[in-house]
């Protein structure tokens, strides 16, 4: 059947008109959004001639002609089996060709930067979520999967779901075969050190010397530390040790109703400093190496600038990993912090709410930054294991991240107004801590500072920001990929690549992107540079201890410890 060119369109004829009528009432209903007219109809316009040529294409492949190659989607989420079926490539198409406009109309929205970028989360977020893919009646590789299994695939995957409601989260990886201690968390060491907030693990020396000056790592308490020990050959706290570093780790504990009252002046009082002031009565050493992974890097600096204004320097050097002290620019979490979004959160959390301080709950964070990502992190997931009934592959990476924690309301509150919201620890003497006017530049300690260049969580250019808080010696490098598979980075497996650029810690470059002009990119981990830069640290090499702890700090309980293993 030919079909008669309308007046009006090209020869895509009704159905085109239909999608033109369909999504002239979202352009009209975006129009309130302050979408400047001349650019809206040229969005319209070229909408209207795309969907045409969509549906040509589609009336010729009906007719027997070539259909496009799979390559012609250019999104992993529709493979060969779309374009083998005329209605599910016509489908995938007109989706993409939405999901391209509904973002051009966001992107052209005028206002401030903030509700530019939320508007931009939240039709991208829209967009992720009506993918054809994550509906089954309309995904034709889920559907022959249920063919060919006789439903057994369907049937797999509402057990899936059943499960995953139970716990509560998508699964992204076998749960079951991980355990911390037995192969996650299992470099060997005891933990010499406890209270309400933490344990102090030792680990057990690899070397028979070991450098005199210890190291102690400070991870995220929103996330547990063996992030840092998953797997004998991907961790940085067993490559630590295997370089003759005499090494401790802070477990922090999952907080439950019983620290709900805690606060940020807890946290560096009672957790790092604590955890400083026992690693030097263990190792009989005034100053010891320090290392701060994200929020725990944020932690360790706050701690140390409060030990400089009682004039105490206990740290001979400072490694900060993906660490925010300068949150003018933090990417996008951005959009989730302003005045009032964070007087909410007080009033239901903070230690002054009506019902009590509260607990910020682990799930609901591991949550957010999953839907940073959502079809890497979410909606991947939900296909592959509830449209196609299989089970996600064991990732120790994984595992991790759906092992979440719970953050005390007070502390949890404290950090977003005074850091997110007020960006005050870059400020000097503008933030009290534990009574003390904090200011990192009386630091007096070379830093190591490490930024991922596609960390969505700590932007790399806000973490290159911190190089100019410090007053001593500065060594910035740059890895590829992002927050956590940038750390993550085992020197043997020779992938990724890092950049360094050697200009002096008296010459860094005032901006990011002057420091990225100037660097050199190298091939593999950039845990050598960092092991290199450390050595000169930490001091002259002795015996390794035969034992872990000391007289007055006996061992506790092997590693990695009860605190880790508690779930949220």
């Amino acid at each position: 059947m030919k079909h008669k060119p309308s007046a009006a369109f090209p020869p895509a004829a009704a159905p085109v008109q239909a999608f033109g009528a369909a999504f002239g009432d979202i352009f009209k209903s975006m129009a309130g959004l302050n979408l400047p007219v001349q650019q809206l109809a040229e969005i319209q316009a070229n909408y209207l001639k795309s969907a045409a040529e969509v549906w040509n294409q589609s009336l010729h492949t009906l007719q027997g002609e070539a259909a496009a190659s799979p390559k012609a989607l250019g999104d992993r989420r529709f493979g060969s089996e779309w374009l083998g079926n005329p209605a599910s490539a016509f489908t995938a198409q007109m989706y993409l060709l939405n999901a391209r406009t509904l973002m051009q109309m966001a992107e052209s929205v005028e206002g401030d930067a903030k509700t530019q970028a939320r508007i931009r989360f939240a039709v991208q977020q829209w967009v992720d979520m009506a993918s054809p893919s994550n509906f089954l009646a309309l995904n034709p590789e889920a559907l022959k999967k249920a063919i060919e299994t006789q439903g057994e695939s369907l049937t797999t995957g509402m057990h899936h779901l059943l499960q995953d409601l139970q716990k509560g989260h998508v699964s992204q990886t076998d749960e079951s075969v991980f355990e911390v201690g037995r192969n996650v968390a299992t470099t060997a060491g005891q933990v010499v050190f406890e209270n309400a907030l933490f344990q102090l693990i030792e680990y057990k020396p690899l070397t028979a010397k070991v450098h005199e000056r210890p190291m102690l790592f400070v991870p995220p308490c929103i996330n547990k530390y063996y992030i840092l020990d998953l797997q004998p050959d991907n961790s940085v706290i067993r490559y630590t040790v295997e370089q003759g570093h005499r090494t401790f780790v802070v477990s922090w504990r999952n907080p439950d109703e019983s620290l709900r009252a805690t606060t940020w002046d807890d946290y560096i009082e009672d957790g790092a400093i604590a955890a400083i002031r026992t690693v030097q009565a263990i190792s009989g050493q005034e100053r010891i190496n320090t290392l701060g992974f994200c929020v725990g890097g944020t932690i360790l600096s706050t701690a140390l600038a409060v030990l400089a204004a009682r004039g105490e320097q206990p740290a001979q050097s400072v490694t900060l990993l993906t660490t925010l002290l300068d949150f003018e620019n933090t990417g996008i979490l951005d959009i989730f912090i302003d005045e009032a979004s964070v007087q909410l959160r007080e009033m239901t959390l903070g230690p002054d709410a009506p019902g009590g301080p509260g607990l910020l709950k682990g799930q609901e964070l591991a949550t957010t930054f999953s839907f940073l990502r959502p079809n890497d992190l979410v909606w991947n997931y939900v296909v592959a294991n509830y449209l196609k009934g299989e089970a996600p592959p064991p990732f120790d990476l994984l595992y991790w991240n759906g092992d979440s924690t719970n953050l005390p309301g007070p502390m949890y509150c404290w950090y977003l107004r005074h850091m997110y919201l007020q960006n005050e620890l870059k400020q000097p003497g503008a933030l009290t801590v534990c009574g003390e006017a904090v200011d990192l530049g009386a630091i007096e300690a070379p830093v190591f500072i490490y930024g991922s260049r596609e960390d969505h969580i700590v932007p790399w250019p806000a973490a290159y920001a911190s190089v100019a808080l410090f007053s001593g010696e500065r060594q910035f490098v740059l890895g590829a990929s992002g927050h956590i598979a940038g750390v993550i980075n085992p020197p043997a497996k020779g992938k990724r690549s890092h950049w360094t650029n050697n200009t002096g810690s008296a010459k860094h470059p005032a901006t990011a992107e002057a420091w990225f002009a100037g660097a050199t990119e190298h091939p593999g981990s950039w845990w050598p540079v960092w092991s290199d830069w450390l050595k000169p640290q930490a001091g002259k090499l002795v015996n390794a201890p035969k034992s872990a702890g000391s007289a007055k700090f006996k061992p506790i309980e092997p590693a990695p410890g009860r605190y880790v293993r508690a779930k949220a």
